[in-house]
């Protein structure tokens, strides 16, 4: 009985021109690194509602410190995984990719913590708390934050306070309008806006998006008519109501 090759002969073949091309498409793709030498460095930050902690200069001191500044280095002997590690050992850093490109760049792509409150507690208590409920030293400064003040716990500011906050930073109007945040005994919240002369009571938080959504029409068909230092204490504490106090009005001598 004879055996025919030709059919094995033929997948052999196929298999071996399969792994050619994808030889071929590797070799293609991976840059030769052998006298390049890196002309560039590109530190993207990825986009964020409130303004984040390190610029770009901050990035380039950090791998100048460790020695590992890629500018005019043989690429081949660029380490991007080091420079990886490196920058995420930077606690206000959240995510770190880096590449390089064939036309002799480094590309650094950084997502930074996103803080959504500051926390200046009464009793000496001084941090930011990020999107995820992490504590963030403040030694570092940024821009357009609520402030809480008064007697606030960590634990308390890791959850509904942060929450809170959260809910303010991703809703325009209220990004806008509230400055401040002071927490009472209970945890109760007063709100300091930044348009007005008055205090907003808010309770306990619990359902203000309702309670904020209340206040947000008031402000627009109540106060915009009566005038915004007309009253000095506002509460929305209770559903379907708003309790206003008047400003007293200063007597003259």
């Amino acid at each position: 009985m004879s055996i025919n090759w030709k059919k094995p002969l033929i997948i052999l073949l196929d298999i071996a021109l399969a792994a050619y091309l994808v030889m071929a498409i590797t070799a293609f793709n991976k840059p030769d690194e052998s006298n390049d030498v890196c002309n560039d460095i590109k530190i993207q930050f990825n986009e964020s509602i409130v303004e984040g902690f390190l610029c770009e200069e901050e990035i380039k001191n950090i791998l100048k410190h460790n020695g590992i500044f890629p500018l005019a280095q043989q690429m081949s002997n660029i380490d991007i995984r080091k420079i990886e590690e490196t920058i995420e050992k930077n606690p206000y850093i959240e995510n770190v990719e880096c590449y390089k490109t064939q036309g002799g760049s480094v590309v650094i792509n950084l997502s930074q913590k996103m803080p959504v409150i500051r926390i200046m507690a009464e009793n000496g208590d001084n941090y930011y708390v990020d999107s995820k409920g992490s504590i963030l030293a403040a030694n570092k400064y940024t821009s357009n934050m609520i402030i809480a003040t008064g007697n606030i716990s960590k634990r308390f500011a890791q959850n509904q306070l942060r929450e809170f906050a959260n809910y303010i930073l991703h809703d325009k109007f209220w990004h806008n309008q509230i400055v401040q945040l002071n927490i009472l005994s209970g945890n109760e919240i007063e709100i300091v806006p930044r348009v007005g002369e008055h205090i907003v009571y808010l309770g306990k938080p619990i359902g203000y998006e309702h309670k904020l959504k209340r206040l947000e029409q008031f402000y627009k068909y109540g106060l915009s008519q009566a005038g915004w230092n007309r009253y000095s204490y506002i509460n929305i504490e209770f559903d379907n109501q708003i309790i206003c106090r008047k400003k007293q009005n200063k007597k003259t001598i």
